[in-house]
């Protein structure tokens, strides 16, 4: 058993602060929540939370840990004057060019640094071309060694194979999938989830989507899908299918309450209405849409379900939360930051319908995944005023130990295991990629 003592709760729904408070941890399990109730128990390990604030990890809906490696690439990138091109100059390129051990450095480093930033969980999306079969085991190789929570997918597409393409992506998804229901009903300890991913709407033709949806049906997860990043995207459904992006994907029965649905800039209002009929997700990631120069989405008000996300840039989720809020401030939008907070735990939410356990509280029967962070507040620190702190002040910086499914992966901001090593070793295995993608 573990103890948390003497520390200040904080929560970003309910809203809640409260100081002076005892965790007490069974297993992967919060037990017990109150002041002095430590002592009530045979104690293993305590953690003194003097003057620390204790609060449920972040929630990271939407990342591409395939990206890890393409930090300040070093390849021959050709003019990207639009979303396209960025995709087939850029990316498309960099996902060509992974194999098994730059896919693996790749879940160690991504994962390393979302427990640095307080992030206890991870939605991944991924796409290895070159590497599809036993992709998303070597991902969650990466995901269970640093200790990290999360789901993966494969991103089905046809852009470079065409049908064949499409099973290689379908069987991998399935496969994942049974792995884990198998871990699932073993009754074992287990971190990793699945979803049925896709690329796109256009690179996916109808028979990856039937492929899709036959996945759904077989194996009772929800898809993980781009759509409307950019106008592109709708267009080409227009012309080529004569129908709108979501529509389109609803007619296979694609949208359920485990569906995750990603950007959404080009929706219309009743594609919106749609999506919130089906209970369906959408994750919002505010720093991607600007790098990608592909606009602002207007109708995040209009959204039953709304997350956060990355897309690939890192999974610092507070930085994620500054950045989408001041866009929306800029924008003129009516949130405030006590929404951006309900966004960001929604999180949360996501983890409870695909692991069936409570996240995102520190209450007796939550999943302890837990982050401690050293905050010293110049002003008063408040159930109401919460979220304007985390706009304007408390960060990754601040975060100093976490707890992931009840276990110590990182404490006092040190790994259990050589970071340096793990590091030097992703840099050269991103050379030898970098090299591979002047090749494509």
């Amino acid at each position: 058993m573990i103890a948390i003592t003497n520390g200040t709760i904080v929560q970003l729904h309910p809203s809640k602060v409260e100081s002076g408070v005892d965790v007490v941890i069974d297993g992967n399990t919060i037990v017990e929540v109150g002041k002095g109730v430590a002592k009530n128990y045979t104690i293993d390990k305590t953690i003194d939370g003097t003057d620390k604030l204790v609060m449920p990890g972040m929630v990271c809906s939407h990342h591409h840990y395939y990206s890890g490696l393409s930090r300040g690439v070093m390849a021959h990138i050709g003019p990207t004057p639009n979303f396209l091109e960025t995709l087939k100059q850029l990316w498309w390129r960099v996902d060509r060019a992974l194999d098994e051990e730059s896919v693996y450095y790749s879940s160690l480093i991504c994962s390393i640094d979302a427990i640095r930033s307080g992030t206890t969980a991870v939605i991944d999306h991924h796409a290895s071309p070159s590497y599809i079969s036993g992709s998303l085991e070597t991902i969650a190789r990466g995901f269970e060694e640093v200790g990290l929570r999360g789901m993966t997918c494969y991103e089905v597409t046809d852009r470079n194979g065409g049908s064949k393409e499409l099973r290689a992506g379908v069987d991998e998804n399935i496969a994942f999938a049974k792995r884990v229901q198998k871990q699932k009903e073993s009754g074992e300890r287990y971190l990793m989830e699945a979803h049925i991913g896709g690329h796109a709407p256009f690179t996916i033709s109808d028979e990856g989507l039937e492929m899709m949806a036959s996945a759904v049906k077989e194996t009772g997860r929800g898809i993980h899908l781009h759509i409307a990043e950019d106008k592109a995207d709708l267009d080409h459904s227009l012309v080529t299918y004569g129908k709108r992006l979501l529509d389109r994907v609803d007619s296979f029965g694609l949208l359920n309450e485990k569906a995750i649905l990603v950007h959404g800039i080009f929706l219309s209002e009743e594609e919106i209405a749609t999506l919130n009929e089906r209970d369906a997700f959408l994750v919002h990631n505010a720093r991607s849409n600007m790098n990608n120069g592909v606009g602002y989405n207007h109708e995040l008000k209009r959204y039953k379900n709304l997350a956060l996300g990355t897309d690939g840039i890192g999974a610092d989720m507070f930085e994620e939360f500054k950045m989408a809020f001041f866009k929306h401030r800029d924008d003129r939008g009516p949130f405030w930051p006590d929404s951006y907070a309900k966004f960001l735990w929604n999180g949360n939410e996501l983890l409870r319908r695909n692991f069936g356990k409570s996240f995102g509280t520190i209450e007796k029967g939550s999943t302890a995944d837990i982050t401690i962070l050293d905050y010293q507040s110049p002003t008063p620190l408040l159930a109401e005023n919460l979220p304007g702190h985390i706009a304007f002040g408390l960060g990754s910086q601040s975060v100093e130990t976490v707890l992931v499914d009840g276990q110590v992966v990182m404490e006092k901001r040190e790994f259990p295991f050589d970071v340096k090593e793990i590091y030097a070793k992703a840099a050269e295995s991103a050379k030898k990629m970098w090299n591979r993608m002047d090749t494509l």
